[in-house]
């Protein structure tokens, strides 16, 4: 599925005055400058116009509305996937890892029993202390439908980072994305920041 008109999507991201300009494509695109094809048959891999529809979904089913937010998100997940390649830990291939926000698996069933459709799976399971490797993967592939996979950075965003988080990325995107990598448990490296970078040039925030 594609967005079949600038106005309308860019309406739901909260994006109406990038309407002219951008499409939702167009954005993760110049976030994502490599998610143009993928490997056939294409296994994790997703191209920018196929994230992107899913990506706009979830930030509206999660509000996130601010582009400095939305920025912000979408450059980890375009980050942590390598352009939208991969939705589970390749290296070190850690069990249960994953989802376009590469999540650590207790984030995983987390985000599994916040979903409706998935929640009804591991109502039975308290924590992922101890589970083996094949239970720690099946939860992760409960997340990784596109429709959820997708998801995974709004969600993270507005249930495991503090309000402060949020109302620091609002006012000061730079200062922002710095608190929200700390929530994450990450540092800015380079890399990082060179998607951090693109995305606020394509939401036009800075």
């Amino acid at each position: 599925m594609r967005f079949t008109t600038t106005s309308s999507v860019l309406a739901a991201l909260g994006l109406a005055s990038l309407a002219a300009a951008l499409d939702a494509v167009q954005i993760v695109q110049q976030i994502a400058p490599d998610a143009t094809s993928c490997p056939s048959p294409p296994g994790d891999c997703r191209t920018a116009a196929q994230a992107a529809p899913f990506i706009a979904r979830s930030m509206h089913a999660f509000g996130v509305g601010c582009p400095n937010e939305m920025a912000s998100v979408v450059a980890l997940m375009a980050f942590e996937s390598v352009g939208f390649k991969y939705k589970h830990n390749v290296f070190p291939g850690r069990p249960g890892q994953g989802t376009a926000n590469m999540q650590m698996a207790k984030y995983n069933l987390l985000y599994a029993k916040a979903i409706p459709a998935v929640e009804g799976n591991v109502t039975d399971i308290a924590s992922v202390d101890g589970l083996p490797d094949d239970r720690l993967n099946w939860i992760l592939s409960l997340v990784t439908p596109d429709e959820y996979n997708f998801g995974s950075g709004p969600w993270f965003l507005t249930t495991q980072c503090g309000a402060d988080v949020r109302a620091k990325l609002q006012s000061n995107v730079d200062d922002g994305f710095q608190a929200y990598m700390q929530c994450v448990g990450v540092t800015v490296t380079d890399e990082r920041k060179a998607y951090f970078d693109r995305a606020k040039k394509a939401f036009g925030v800075v």
